[in-house]
């Protein structure tokens, strides 16, 4: 994701270092969707990223006077979202790279994980299953096999578009030491995809994009939209980090909270959640 515009965006943060609350609120809502965003990616749950959310705007509310502008302000902001996610994170385990294989094994238990998933397709609003948006899914849930500080390298620089400099600042580490952790990140997610992902490989053992189109959107012609898939159109090539740098110019362009099938990717992950607590 690239940065939000925002006119007057200095102006807007010497306000809000004064008690402005008009302003505060500006900068809440020009930068909360994409905070929101990160911390989803991170956490896997929409309610802990809200929650978690809510505890970066406090730290900011109550740090902003601190703030003296040797960075961007949204470099600063993501420092204190990547401190808040980190404390969360350290009481859960990295998940497996087969996590998604547990998902699809505990759905297949019982009926009740499949009457939710057609709740949700029936009822919610954003309820369109599109399969570009799951493999922005299946991103996410490949990152979180990471290591932490992996996870949070590949994420700043590959999708929310931060320069190596940036993302070293805001993990904490030197340059050095965050193009490292940036270049193992990459080669692990490389060789990790190009074992499980049928979409790309014919020696993939995963086809949950295939079987999830079909239980929610059987009606859509799947040949027909994998078509239109730059990343499916390339994956004659073998170059395994370029097919990677394509999924994750994909994701840069979804936001995963508010896209067209948000509620049932949420409620996909719920059921990897389940699998892998």
């Amino acid at each position: 994701m690239t940065a939000p515009m925002i006119p007057d965006e200095k102006q807007l943060v010497a306000a809000a270092r004064t008690g402005d609350e008009a302003a505060f609120n500006e900068l809440m809502t020009a930068h909360g969707r994409e905070i929101r965003s990160y911390l989803y990616r991170m956490t896997a749950c929409r309610e802990d990223a809200e929650d978690l959310a809510q505890v970066v705007w406090v730290r900011v509310f109550r740090n902003l006077a601190k703030f003296e502008g040797r960075s961007s302000f949204r470099t600063w902001l993501f420092t204190i979202a990547t401190s808040v996610a980190r404390d969360h994170h350290r009481a859960r385990q990295r998940w497996p790279v087969e996590a998604q294989d547990r998902a699809r094994a505990l759905a297949e238990s019982g009926p009740e994980t499949a009457e939710k998933f057609r709740r949700v397709a029936r009822e919610s609003e954003a309820r369109r299953f599109e399969i570009r948006e799951h493999i922005d899914f299946c991103l996410t849930c490949i990152m979180k096999t990471l290591p932490l500080e992996q996870q949070l390298a590949v994420m700043l620089a590959d999708i929310y578009s931060f320069t190596a400099i940036e993302g070293a600042e805001i993990i904490g580490v030197t340059l050095g030491v965050f193009k490292h952790l940036l270049h193992d990140a990459r080669a692990t997610m490389e060789r990790v995809f190009e074992h499980r992902c049928a979409l790309i490989s014919k020696t993939g053992v995963c086809h949950q994009c295939s079987e999830l189109n079909d239980f929610f959107n059987p009606a859509q012609d799947q040949q027909a939209e994998l078509a239109k898939i730059d990343l499916v159109r390339a994956a004659e090539d073998p170059s395994r980090s370029r097919l990677l740098k394509m999924r994750l110019a994909l994701a840069r362009g979804i936001n995963p909270l508010h896209s067209k099938g948000a509620d049932v990717q949420e409620a996909i992950m719920r059921v990897v959640r389940q699998a892998n607590a």
